[in-house]
């Protein structure tokens, strides 16, 4: 505290948390569509019997704080008093200089309150030995329930994993998915059964199935938007989307290559971390091999390689999909696919004019999107999620593999005018074996009109649904929900 005077603090507080002044202010921070995230959130912070804190962990600008302001605004329309909720951002440079005892001190001094007390801590991974202050909040501080956010998950997991056990949850915030962009622009939605599933489709006449498609008609345009700009709430609103792209690129790729990782993982070589990224934008979707990457950046050592792509990863810029067997089929072993954390991070990177002019590009963006959404939908679950190659022949793939506890399902994408694939393909291949463990098979194509089961003869039906169908079905689906 010799550093930064209480009463700054004082003063900082008091800005954050507007509602001490009037309760309705939190409305203008406030939105009122709400993520999945914010019920499992207000779920954990709320349970009557089981305390636990929650931590929501995405990349910058994916809405974490919004989600923390919705949160308060729930608490305080159901009537807990809002001196009771304290919000503080450890990005903040004076609070930075302050760990987490002493704003928590301050507050308690400045209003002392009865019955439970709301915390909400944005960017904690900024506050000096967090994971043992919640550790210590959640052992002696019985009526405290805290709400945590950060933009890299590195330190959330392993804080998680030493200190967190049965006292806070992690949950994972993505980019929005296609549904969500939708309700955030608040088109009207099409008229589709109740609880209809992406599975059923298989059991559908198909004249019912095209008229569901013609639905989407209206969309397409929307969803070549989200393709280009992606799934960051700030910029879906946004009236320019040349200038979203080049916020996107400063304000969520820079901020965290240039600041956040070097400063949470102690990067040595930080122009190498940036050529990497862009060597995997570069190659999005393709198999990685770290020997190679080596030699092609700095010809440096592939341990240091790994080890960046490990930050990557943890600072939720990257998915690593590893392969996976499936029936009788040797898989290619060791090396893992990479994809871009939302299509749009690499469009803004690479800097490609007319994305949507390029059959090539389109197919990378939707192949990201699709492993993304199955991500997100599958978070918290027991499913195992990865792709599968042949070992005997390379050009043999399967793009998405869901693998459950007594299930397979397999996902092609083939986002272009003719979606035809032949028999010798690795996806029809795998639905004509009887003896695995594959249910459903998905040919996610790109015209509306491009839909139904696909002519080949397979123990498996393998169901062509266009890419806007599949995306907008997946996130619509209720959490927990089966494909």
């Amino acid at each position: 505290m010799a550093i930064v005077s209480q009463e700054l603090v004082i003063s900082m507080l008091r800005k954050y948390n507007i509602w001490w002044r009037n309760p309705g202010l939190i409305g203008e921070e406030s939105k009122p569509q709400k993520r999945q995230a914010f019920f499992k959130a207000m779920e954990i912070i709320t349970h009557s019997s089981v305390r636990r804190f929650a931590v929501l962990s995405g990349a910058r600008r994916v809405g974490k704080t919004t989600i923390m302001y919705q949160m308060i605004e729930q608490l305080l329309a159901d009537g807990v008093s809002a001196r009771n909720i304290l919000y503080v951002s450890f990005d903040n440079p004076i609070i930075k200089l302050v760990n987490i005892e002493a704003v928590l001190d301050i507050y308690e001094t400045l209003y002392p309150t009865t019955g439970t007390r709301y915390i909400f801590f944005d960017e904690i991974q900024y506050a000096e030995e967090w994971e043992l202050w919640l550790k210590v909040i959640y052992d002696t501080r019985k009526g405290i329930r805290v709400t945590a956010t950060g933009s890299a998950s590195p330190v959330l997991e392993k804080g998680t994993a030493d200190s967190g056990t049965g006292r806070w949850s992690v949950l994972k915030i993505p980019t929005l998915s296609f549904y969500e962009y939708c309700r955030l622009l608040n088109l009207e939605e099409p008229d589709f059964p109740q609880g209809l599933r992406l599975t059923d489709f298989a059991e559908m006449a198909f004249a019912e199935m095209g008229d569901l498609m013609s639905r989407f008609s209206p969309f397409v345009n929307h969803f070549n938007r989200y393709l280009a700009i992606g799934g960051f709430p700030e910029l879906v609103l946004a009236d320019d989307d040349h200038y979203a792209q080049r916020m996107l690129r400063e304000d969520v790729v820079d901020k965290v290559i240039k600041r956040d990782i070097l400063t949470l993982f102690k990067i040595r070589n930080p122009l190498l971390m940036e050529k990497l990224f862009l060597y995997l934008c570069i190659n999005s979707t393709g198999i990685f091999n770290a020997t190679s990457a080596a030699k092609e950046l700095e010809n440096t050592s592939v341990f240091t390689i790994e080890s960046y792509i490990d930050a990557l990863e943890k600072s939720n810029l990257i998915y690593l999909a590893e392969p996976m067997l499936v029936g009788s089929k040797g898989s290619l072993k060791g090396k893992p696919k990479i994809f871009i954390a939302d299509a749009a991070i690499r469009n803004a990177v690479l800097m490609v004019d007319d994305v949507l002019a390029d059959e090539a590009e389109l197919g990378a963006m939707v192949e990201t999107t699709v492993y993304k959404h199955i991500v997100s939908f599958y978070q918290g679950s027991m499913a195992h999620i990865g792709y599968y190659r042949e070992a005997a022949d390379n050009q043999k793939e399967v793009d998405v593999v869901i693998e459950l506890p007594h299930k397979q399902i397999l996902c092609e994408v083939k986002y272009r005018n003719n979606s035809h694939i032949a028999q010798k393909d690795a996806l029809i291949k795998l639905c004509s074996e009887k003896d695995n463990q594959v249910k459903n098979a998905f040919l996610i194509t790109k015209d509306l009109g491009d839909f139904g089961k696909t002519q080949h003869e397979t123990v498996i039906p393998v169901m062509r649904i266009p890419a806007i169908a599949f995306l907008y079905f997946l996130g619509k689906s209720e959490s927990g929900q089966h494909l």
